[in-house]
C-alpha cells in the first residue's frame, strides 16, 4: 500500500471518529437503555422475591435480631460493660392505607433496590459515554474512576443501612406525643429507609469531587484548610437535614463526613503537585 493511501485512511478514521450532536444523542440513548436494562433485571428478580426483600433487607433494622443490635451488644460484654449497649429495638406495626398502595410499594422498592445493586454498571455506561471525549492524559489519571466511585457509593449505602437506619428507626417509632398513637405507614418507613441509605452514598462521593475540582485548578488544599470551620457548620447542617432529630444519628453522620473531608483535603494536597508538572513545559536542549 503506497504512503500516502495510509494517510488517507488516517483521515478517513479521523473524520470518522468525529460525531455529530444527533450522534451523541443516539449513543446517550442506548447507554440509558442499557441502564434501564440492568436496573430492569435487579428489579424482576428482587419483585419475585420480595419476601425476602422486604423481611430480611427492608424490615431488618427495624427488627431486634438485627446484626447491628447484636454486633454492638456483643461488644458491649466482650468489654466488661455488660448490656448497657444492648438496644432493645421496638416493634413497628405498619399499615397500608391505599389500595394499591402494597403493590406500588413493592415496584418502587425493587426499582430502587435494584438501582443500587447496579449501580457500579450505571457507572461504567456512564464513563464509557464520557471518556471518548477526554484527552489521554485525562482518561489515565481517571483509571479506576468507576471502581472508586462504586466502592464509595455502596460504602455509604451500606453504613447508612447498618449504622444509621437501625438508631433512626428505633428513634422516630419510640417517640411518642401522650393522647398518640404512632402507627406509621409502610409508604411513610419505605421513604426513610431511602433516605437513610441513598443520600449518604452520594454524600460519600465527596474525594471523587474534590479530587475532579482539585485537577481542573477549582479548589486546593489550602482553600479546604482555610474553611474547615465553615465545612463544619455544613456538615451539621447535612446531618440534621438527612437525619432525625437525635444527637446520635446526628454524630454517626457527621464523623464519618468530617473524615471524609480530612480525606479530601489530602487528596487535593496530593493532586496539586500533578498539575504543576503537567503544566511545566518540555525543556530544551541547550547547546554545550
Amino acid at each position: 500500500m503506497a504512503l500516502d493511501q495510509v494517510d488517507v485512511d488516517q483521515e478517513e478514521k479521523k473524520v470518522g471518529s468525529e460525531m455529530s450532536f444527533l450522534d451523541h444523542l443516539e449513543e446517550l440513548r442506548w447507554h440509558i437503555i442499557r441502564s434501564l436494562s440492568v436496573i430492569s433485571v435487579f428489579g424482576i428478580v428482587l419483585f419475585i422475591k420480595q419476601d425476602w426483600m422486604f423481611n430480611v433487607l427492608i424490615f431488618g433494622p427495624s427488627k431486634q435480631d438485627f446484626i447491628t443490635y447484636r454486633a454492638l451488644c456483643a461488644f458491649s460484654k466482650s468489654i466488661g460493660l455488660g448490656d448497657t449497649m444492648c438496644f432493645a429495638a421496638t416493634e413497628v406495626n405498619l399499615q397500608t392505607i391505599g389500595f394499591a398502595e402494597p403493590f406500588v410499594t413493592s415496584m418502587w422498592v425493587s426499582f430502587v433496590v435494584g438501582l443500587i445493586l447496579a449501580a457500579p454498571y450505571v457507572l461504567w455506561e456512564i464513563w464509557r459515554f464520557v471518556s471518548p471525549g477526554l484527552l489521554p492524559k485525562e482518561q489515565k489519571a481517571a483509571t479506576g474512576a468507576v471502581a472508586v466511585c462504586s466502592f464509595l457509593f455502596l460504602l455509604g449505602v451500606v453504613f447508612g443501612y447498618f449504622l444509621m437506619a437501625p438508631f433512626a428507626i428505633n428513634f422516630l417509632i419510640g417517640y411518642t406525643i401522650p393522647g398518640v398513637t404512632n402507627v406509621p405507614t409502610l409508604n411513610s418507613y419505605i421513604n426513610y429507609m431511602v433516605m437513610f441509605t441513598l443520600p449518604l452514598g452520594l454524600v460519600f462521593e465527596l474525594p471523587v469531587v474534590v479530587y475532579i475540582l482539585a485537577r481542573i485548578g477549582l479548589i486546593t488544599a489550602q482553600d479546604m484548610r482555610a474553611f474547615r470551620r465553615q465545612a463544619i457548620v455544613v456538615i451539621l447542617i447535612v446531618a440534621g437535614i438527612i437525619t432525625p432529630p437525635d444527637v446520635v444519628s446526628q454524630m454517626l453522620v457527621t464523623i464519618p463526613l468530617y473524615t471524609l473531608y480530612e480525606v479530601s483535603i489530602i487528596i487535593a494536597k496530593r493532586v496539586a503537585p500533578r498539575d504543576d508538572d503537567d503544566d511545566e513545559p518540555s525543556k530544551a536542549v541547550t547547546p554545550s
